[in-house]
């Protein structure tokens, strides 16, 4: 009954003491507007109090109930009856585009052919082209709080009605299906709690614009669809969306409070920590926002992480417990509550290279500073801290928080460091878990003061001074010494021993940014892993409603890869907004057999979305690049430009800019515009792995918070020593010494993971949009920048869904579910005497009702409505009812009279009867026969009163065994439910998960294919060269047969010159004739031989060459080794034949020597 006291409670109040009375007898009859629907309880507004609509409902104009916030969000009755007086002629009334005001009011003079003559309101007359006019709103619309109901939809008017609402600070407008809201950088009374009283139970056009009525809106949804919800608070940085999620989540934590029964029952947290739950959901942001949030330069309460906070609610709409993820953006990706270094953070990376001069300070920015807790903790209000923590009171004793300013305007840093502490304790922090946080803070202040100096003739760093060295120490729960010898000298694994390693002074101012972030994000992590336990309770969880608060899009001066990560995350919620409202919208039209033509927005963002995150994409390319040690910031580059240069149109090489204070890599086309990065550091930032010594003396501090951060980190030695022992401990060693390119790819890997995390949870729920657009850059109330909102618009897609919700229907039911809700508008449409399909009675009951019968289409399973006439049937369907519970009230009121006169009918006559019976008695009582009945007439009663007792005491131990069975049966079916939910979510996220693991892999498979294609086109080009060098090895072989030959002849030339030996002294002079002969021919063979030598070398120069590009392609064509084998044979054989050439030469050397001789 609790989702009817909520539903009761959406009525409007009423002025009219005649009908008070009347309302009051029908309240208990609200319990016949429970409605049974999908085998579970759905409740409806209740309609008894909405006869007489017009009497009964808040005027629009009656904004008493609103308090002092009634002018900031709606006007008034005479602001809009003398807007309605205004001289207004549509035909000469426009706008045109003006360089100072984007859109100027204008008059038109004279039209001529394609050209316009116009006056301005300061009486310049311009030419201008027809084209250029942009028509005017009637005075009626000014300042309209829904934007779709507009005459004229274009820019001009869209951007005059929000200057106008903002002029006039009204913050909230509709736009549609979402909520645009526009920062006023001030605080408006706007969000008290008459105003959250009086949108509770509100439909959105019963009230002016607000963050509470998309909130209020979301609640009815999840308990009338019964489904998830998500909240989307998106917009560029400094919009107000940390601002509108701290609303949103107090709106729900007070509508959907448990209350103090649940509370002293036990059913609830409240006595566990020290606060209710909802009080605990309220205090979890200020406790984040000290931890987490800083000041930029657009925005002095910047987030630096993004959150996705879900609230669940039990069976019955009630709080019953919340949980938050943490996606966070530091130096080397988005991961999982994980600490943020940014360009506006102190921690860390500035003073990674502070000594060498290679990277310039990421704190350079003037105007910005670190995260809040530092300066809450110097602020002096609290000065035991101050004791406690060894620090003083000056930001600027410290580096790490002096890069920037250290005040922030409008914010006091002591009431901030009180709400702090008190947001702690109601979320249950002991005092150990609280002052250990205060210690770790403390202690990182201190080691952004450690000094290192270079020793003489050494590349070796040593200590500075000890002083911060010693107090960081302290606080940690460690040695000083050790601290200190752990970063000069720490212990390096070589091999299977372990060396000290010396470390220089930049080495060493590495490590201790390293550490100082590394032991801030683990405190983060454990920060909000704290919050939730504080958060979960044992109550029974049905549906969540999630509200999603990231960083806004960034574009700085430097743009890094933090906030590559940050502008990719918004990339993809912009493009799960436009696919939710323009895509899947149209699709469902053409899914349902609805005449529609499908409309190109333009909006179509997945080209950038792959640039990023697709196989050979920017961030498949820097964790490829991070796999080689050798890879520099020079080698990323030329990778990208070598895959997306001219490839993609997303990515552009930088446009040269003077007015540029960094160097640009390469710019990205984002839907919020052009943003130039650069990769400095981007390899460098994720190749330092902690000093494991000094993660050591952590692990054994006697600060216990600290050594809990780093319980699981696993060290060399640790594995090494657990890899021993098996199977399970050997994987555990591989994974701790995964080199720096496998933890950066991990890391790669996590920021899509999450993201794509994310993104499923946001499919599996009902989305509602909140737009937050930034007015100006410099933080000024009231100012607008009409150019820079008007980009906001146009990139938000905020046009595009106006339009969609005018030409479209955004509202649509289920047949069965219309036909049961509205067939009491007509229910002589709808024959009783036999069924009639849901879709045909629909058709028969709108076709029926004076409506307009354009405003709706039917498609296969819903009916489809056009904006405003499913609101409008619904107030037919409310004015029905009242009627019919007005005659229920006339009825009632004639039973219960018929029923009075008939009770005193009754009770006359009971009063004769009594009075005969008094007579009678008194005419009887002294008798002593009546004297003895009276004596024994109440025994008799006692022994009757005893018998009935016993009956009763038996019938009420079976209906307590009874009510304990069906209580037992009740919660076994609640948990039942909740845990099939539960499965069914984890089923839907496992399942997207597959499919996006699926699309991966054949992404990787095409690359596969592509890969095989190319290698086999090699593979076919290799064995046509092997062909032609088996050719060329053909042409030796017959090459050296002939010279065999010729040796053949050469021998038997020998033998005949040994037989002619003898006769040779007989014939000298004949001998030295033929020797002549000889000599000569000596010479030519000494010609061949060399001709055969330099062919050698040529063959020794080819074979060369064939090994070589035999070697080359080894690793992908295996095939070829048979190939190369087959061929060093055949040079063998070769180098062989020409050994015995030169054996044949030199015999012939031998048989001239002996000739000579």
């Amino acid at each position: 009954m609790e989702e009817v006291a909520y539903a009761n409670k959406r009525q409007m109040s009423t002025d009219r003491d005649l009908e008070t009375h009347s309302i009051k007898q029908a309240a208990s009859l609200r319990g016949s507007c429970l409605v049974v629907l999908r085998g579970s309880v759905e409740t409806w507004r209740t309609p008894c109090v909405r006869a007489r609509r017009g009497a009964l409902t808040m005027s629009r104009f009656d904004m008493k109930e609103f308090g002092e916030a009634g002018p900031f969000l709606r006007k008034t009755d005479l602001e809009l009856l003398a807007a309605q007086t205004l001289a207004f002629d549509g035909k000469k009334r426009a706008w045109i585009n003006d360089e100072k005001e984007a859109y100027i009011e204008i008059e038109i003079k004279e039209l001529s052919g394609d050209k316009v003559v116009v006056e301005t309101k300061d009486g310049k007359t311009l030419t201008v082209k027809d084209s250029d006019i942009q028509q005017m709103n009637p005075p009626k619309y000014d300042m309209i709080e829904d934007m779709a109901m507009l005459t004229h939809l274009n820019e001009a008017s869209v951007l005059n009605n929000l200057r106008r609402r903002y002029a006039s600070w009204m913050i909230y407008t509709y736009s549609g299906l979402f909520c645009v809201t526009v920062n006023p950088y001030k605080w408006l009374p706007v969000y008290t709690a008459p105003v959250v009283a009086v949108y509770k139970g509100k439909r959105r056009s019963e009230s002016p614009p607000h963050i509470y009525a998309i909130a209020d809106n979301a609640y009815n949804d999840m308990l009338r669809n019964r489904e998830n919800q998500s909240m989307l608070i998106t917009g560029e940085s400094g919009a107000g969306k940390t601002v509108n999620t701290k609303r949103v989540i107090q709106y729900f934590a007070i509508v959907a409070a448990l209350g103090e029964t649940t509370a002293k029952k036990g059913q609830g947290p409240a006595t566990k920590t020290g606060g209710t739950l909802e009080d605990q959901i309220i205090e979890a942001n200020p406790a984040m926002e000290a931890f987490g949030n800083a000041k930029t330069l657009r925005n002095d309460n910047s987030s630096r992480f993004g959150k996705f906070i879900r609230i669940h609610f039990g069976p019955t709409g009630k709080l019953a417990s919340a949980d938050i993820d943490i996606c966070m953006f530091n130096n080397v990706g988005m991961v999982k509550t994980s600490f943020t270094v940014s360009v506006v953070q102190v921690i860390c990376l500035f003073i990674c290279f502070r000594s060498s001069g290679k990277i310039q300070s990421d704190f350079s920015a003037a105007g910005e500073r670190s995260y809040h807790i530092y300066y809450q903790i110097m602020s002096q209000k609290k000065p035991e801290l101050l004791d406690m923590l060894l620090v003083s009171s000056n930001p600027y004793d410290y580096h790490f928080c002096s890069q920037g300013v250290t005040t922030v305007e409008n914010m006091d840093d002591g009431q901030e460091l009180l709400a702090t502490d008190h947001a702690m304790d109601i979320l249950g922090f002991l005092p150990d878990e609280k002052y250990g946080c205060y210690k770790i803070v403390g202690a990182i202040m201190h080691f952004g003061n450690m000094k290192f100096k270079q020793k003489q003739r050494e590349e070796q760093a040593e200590a500075d001074g000890t002083e911060s060295a010693d107090k960081a120490s302290y606080l940690m729960g460690v040695s000083s010494a050790d601290l200190i010898k752990g970063l000069l000298h720490p212990r390096v694994k070589v091999g299977n021993e372990y060396v000290v390693k010396g470390q220089n002074v930049e080495q060493v101012t590495y490590a201790v940014g390293a550490l100082a972030k590394a032991t801030y994000d683990r405190m983060f992590k454990w920060l909000v892993g704290r919050i939730n336990r504080t958060l979960y309770t044992s109550l029974p969880r049905q549906f969540f409603i999630g509200v999603l608060d990231i960083a806004g899009f960034e574009i700085f001066d430097l743009n890094s890869f933090e906030q590559l990560c940050i502008n990719f995350t918004n990339e993809k919620l912009q493009q799960f907004f436009n696919h939710h409202m323009f895509i899947l919208e149209q699709e469902e039209y053409k899914r349902e057999g609805i005449e529609w033509t499908f409309i190109d927005f333009g909006l179509d963002l997945q080209a950038c979305i792959d640039l990023i995150e697709k196989p050979l994409g920017i961030m498949s390319i820097l964790e490829e690049e991070c796999m080689f040690p050798k890879a520099t910031d020079s080698s990323f580059k030329a990778k990208l430009y070598d895959n997306h240069i001219g490839k993609s149109p997303n990515f552009q090489k930088p446009r040269p800019d003077k007015k540029r204070k960094y160097e640009a890599h390469f710019e990205l086309v984002h839907y919020a515009g052009v943003v130039p990065y650069n990769i400095v550091g981007w390899l460098d930032k994720n190749k330092d792995p902690l000093n494991e010594t000094v993660v050591q003396c952590f692990q054994k501090s006697a600060n216990k918070l600290l050594a809990s951060l780093y319980e699981h980190y696993v060290v060399s030695d640790t594995a090494t020593g657990e890899a021993r022992s098996g199977g399970k401990e050997k994987r555990k060693k591989a994974a701790s010494f995964q080199t720096v390119s496998q933890l950066h790819k991990v890391r790669c890997v996590e920021v899509k993971g999450n993201l794509n995390k994310l993104m499923t949870n946001l499919r599996s729920t009902q989305p509602h949009f909140v737009r937050c657009i930034i007015p100006n850059e410099t933080k000024t109330p009231g100012i607008m920048d009409p150019f820079l909102v008007l980009h906001q618009l146009r990139c938000n897609g905020v046009l595009e869904g106006i339009r969609i919700c005018r030409k479209g229907f955004p509202n649509r039911i289920l047949y069965a579910e219309f036909k049961q809700r509205y067939r009491i508008l007509n229910p002589h449409a709808i024959p009783d005497d036999k069924f009639v399909d849901s879709r045909k009675a629909a058709e028969k009951l709108l076709g029926s009702l004076d409506i307009d019968h354009n405003q709706y289409r039917f498609g296969h399973t819903k009916v489809f409505f056009k904006a405003g006439l499913l609101g409008h049937l619904e107030e037919l369907r409310d004015q029905r009812l009242a009627k019919c519970l007005t005659m229920l009230q006339a009825m009632a009121r004639g039973k219960i009279m018929r029923l009075e006169l008939h009770k005193m009918m009754e009770r006359k006559e009971a009063l004769m009867i009594i009075q005969w019976n008094i007579r009678a008695f008194n005419a009887v009582k002294h008798w002593p026969w009546m004297k003895l009945f009276f004596k024994i007439k109440p025994l008799l009663k006692s022994a009757a009163t005893e018998k009935e007792l016993a009956s009763l005491k038996e019938e009420l131990n079976k209906l307590k065994e009874a009510l304990e069975k069906s209580e037992l049966k009740r919660k076994e079916l609640e948990e039942r439910q909740v845990s099939l939910i539960q499965e069914k979510n984890d089923l839907s996220l496992q399942l997207q998960a597959e499919q996006d693991n699926l699309a991966d892999a054949e992404d990787r498979c095409d690359l596969l294919i592509k890969t095989k294609i190319q290698l086999e086109a090699k593979v076919k080009e290799l064995m046509e060269r092997l062909e032609d060098e088996e050719e060329m090895n053909a042409n030796v072989l017959a090459k050296k047969r002939k010279l065999e030959d010729e040796c053949a002849e050469l021998k038997k030339d020998i033998d005949d010159l040994e037989i002619t030996l003898a006769k040779v002294e007989k014939e000298k002079h004949a001998t030295e004739n033929k020797v002549k002969n000889l000599i000569e021919e000596m010479a030519a063979l000494d010609e061949t031989i060399l001709k055969l030598t330099k062919e050698k070398k040529a063959l020794q120069e080819a074979h060369q060459q064939t090994l070589d590009d035999l070697q080359a392609e080894e690793d992908k064509v295996n095939s070829l080794t048979k190939a190369k084998t087959k061929l060093e044979q055949q040079v063998d054989d070769l180098e062989s034949s020409l050994e015995q050439e030169k054996k044949i030469r030199l015999d012939l050397e031998r048989v001239r020597r002996k000739l000579e001789g």
